[in-house]
C-alpha cells in the first residue's frame, strides 16, 4: 500500500512540474496584434516548420497553431493568467509551454514587471531567461531563438503584405 501511495504521490507532483508562468493580465508587448509568426522547430536534429497567428479578443489573447498546410495544431485562449482550449482540438501540452515563453519573448522590457518575481531574468539586451528554463535570444524585437535542452524555436515575424 505505501508504494502504491508513493506512485500515486510521484504523479501528482509530475504533473504539478513547473510550467511556464504567464502573468495575470496580458502585458504590453513589441508589436501590434494580430501577430502571424513563422516557427522552426528544432529536437534531436528533426525540424519542423509552424505558423501562429496571436489574436487579442477583449481582455483575452487567442494562440492558433497551425501546420505549413494551414491544419490546426493547437489553440489556446489565455485570459486573466489562465489558459483554456479553444476549439474542439485536444489538449497540446507543448504549444502551451510554447505559448507561454512566447508571450514572454514578446513582452516588451518595460512590461516585464507583470511576471512573477524571480521567475526571469533580463541578462541583457539581447537575452533573457525565463523559469522553468527557457533561455531567449533575440536578433531583433520579433526575430529570436527560443530554447530549452534539447528542443529549441527559431520565431520571426511573417510579414503577409511582402507576399502581395
Amino acid at each position: 500500500m505505501p508504494r502504491i501511495l508513493l506512485l500515486v504521490a510521484s504523479l501528482l507532483l509530475g504533473a504539478c512540474a513547473a510550467r511556464t508562468p504567464v502573468p495575470p493580465v496580458a502585458p504590453a508587448l513589441v508589436a501590434a496584434l494580430p501577430l502571424t509568426l513563422q516557427i522552426q522547430r528544432e529536437q534531436a536534429d528533426v525540424r519542423q516548420d509552424w505558423l501562429l497567428v496571436i489574436q487579442q479578443e477583449g481582455p483575452a489573447l487567442r494562440w492558433s497553431l497551425l501546420d505549413p498546410l494551414g491544419i490546426p495544431l493547437a489553440r489556446q485562449l489565455l485570459d486573466a493568467g489562465q489558459w483554456r482550449n479553444d476549439g474542439l482540438l485536444p489538449p497540446n501540452t507543448e504549444a502551451r509551454e510554447l505559448f507561454a515563453a512566447l508571450l514572454f519573448a514578446l513582452t516588451r522590457a518595460d512590461a516585464l514587471q507583470a511576471y512573477p518575481a524571480g521567475s526571469w531574468q533580463q541578462v541583457n539586451d539581447e537575452r533573457r531567461r525565463l523559469a522553468p528554463d527557457w533561455t531567449i535570444d533575440y536578433q531583433g524585437p520579433v526575430d529570436f531563438t527560443l530554447g530549452k535542452t534539447g528542443l529549441n524555436y527559431r520565431i520571426r515575424a511573417l510579414n503577409l503584405e511582402e507576399s502581395d
